[in-house]
């Protein structure tokens, strides 16, 4: 039986509050996962395969949120997703960011799983008056809804590109990736830049380091040593779109506390940057080269 409107699915709550505000009709879904890292099977996921994410996320926010809750929350918006095909049409709205691209491609590849091929996707990497431009999370709801008219179809070429892409994120292939990231008229063109960035993430082989520990010790290096200075280096430096957040960042300053040896002294309440509600004493913390 048809639910009678339209199933927006976006990545990011800022991005889904923006929406429901947009005047735009229909219902809004937000996907939760970070789909570019961890251990996962391409397409509709297996049952041990949510539990081994639960677990990978679990401790990527460092136990901020519990392996239970996480399961819970894969496992309800699995299932929501299984029944898109009951809605009159799905709307995707994603970021060309990493972060967006191998949620878009997974999402698109669950949907082919379930013969749901029916969908319109918006995606952009640049908004006027804007620079640089992240995502749509930097959006007011009136300039968000302006894009709603730019939706087009997801063609048969796309589902499939999207699953071939899905199946490199899950394999972490970085021979595939290195094919995509110099792919000409992808079916999907935010995908080879995307899939750039995530190579650049990978340990270099002469610091052993990915780009974004680099960005961290290069500021730390500097003189920087609160977060907050960190993160303001890092994002200036990086290329854009940005993929990543401060949960991400504060985490690969951890790694770079807690690697053997360590290559910076985090001093401040616990010793480690919080990854998940504990903001507050971010201003108490420091981080000095080692």
């Amino acid at each position: 039986m048809s639910m009678k409107q339209v199933l927006h699915i976006t990545s990011g709550d800022i991005a889904g509050d923006l929406l429901r505000k947009s005047g735009i009709a229909g219902e809004v879904f937000v996907w939760h996962d970070v789909l570019y890292d961890g251990p996962r099977n391409q397409g509709w996921p297996d049952e041990a395969t949510l539990h081994a994410r639960a677990q990978f996320l679990e401790d990527a926010t460092g136990g901020g949120l519990g392996r239970n809750e996480i399961l819970e929350t894969l496992k309800a918006q699995y299932a929501k997703l299984g029944r898109a095909g009951d809605y009159d049409g799905v709307v995707l709205w994603f970021d060309a960011c990493l972060f967006d691209q191998s949620m878009l491609c997974h999402v698109l590849a669950c949907m082919k799983a379930k013969s749901i091929e029916k969908a319109a996707l918006i995606c952009v990497s640049a908004f006027p008056g804007i620079e640089p431009f992240d995502g749509l999370g930097q959006l007011s709801s009136p300039q968000l809804a302006s894009l709603y008219d730019q939706r087009r179809p997801v063609t048969d070429k796309q589902f499939v590109f999207a699953e071939y892409v899905d199946r490199a994120f899950a394999m972490q292939d970085k021979a595939v990736f290195g094919e995509l990231s110099w792919q000409q008229d992808a079916p999907l063109p935010w995908v080879p830049a995307a899939v750039a960035r995530w190579l650049q993430e990978q340990p270099d082989e002469q610091t052993g380091l990915g780009r974004l520990e680099q960005l961290a010790m290069e500021a730390v290096r500097s003189g920087l040593s609160t977060p907050s200075e960190i993160f303001s280096f890092a994002a200036a430096h990086d290329t854009h779109p940005q993929f990543w957040g401060d949960i991400t960042l504060w985490a690969e300053i951890n790694k770079l506390a807690t690697r053997r040896p360590p290559l910076v002294r985090i001093e401040g309440p616990g010793n480690l940057l919080p990854q998940w509600n504990n903001q507050q004493i971010l201003g108490a913390i420091r981080v000095y080269p080692v």
